[in-house]
């Protein structure tokens, strides 16, 4: 009987772990750190003109964990943007961000974003 329940517990973990939504999950999770750490680096460099790179570059990095880090990245930007954007942020700049946040999530290279200067660790 206690080989039966554990073969069956096993059976169960395998099945769930296995699932689509768990992956999705772990996505979202790491794509949103991905977010995070290029948020942190962006605020690190504090380096004249170099949002947009960082906003790429976040979008970029989360999408390439997959659908699950697409769909964090999508919903981090678009929250970012609409709170700055109803604090009065000009809607010139918000359109900017969100190209970049695009181009990003596109998978197109955020070097293209990269201001001269900014320092190799970013």
């Amino acid at each position: 009987m206690k080989l039966l329940t554990g073969l069956l517990l096993c059976s169960l973990v395998l099945a769930v772990s296995s699932h689509p939504w768990i992956d999705f999950v772990g996505e979202a999770m790491r794509g949103s750190w991905d977010m995070w750490r290029a948020y942190s680096d962006m605020i690190e460099a504090n380096f004249i003109n170099s949002d947009k790179y960082f906003h790429a570059r976040g979008n970029y990095d989360a999408a390439q964990r997959g659908p699950g880090g697409v769909w964090a990245a999508e919903v981090i930007s678009d929250a970012r943007e609409n709170l700055q954007k109803f604090l009065g942020r000009g809607a010139e700049d918000t359109e900017a961000d969100q190209a970049a946040n695009r181009w990003g999530r596109s998978g197109k290279d955020p070097n293209h974003f990269r201001p001269e200067g900014l320092p190799d660790k970013y």
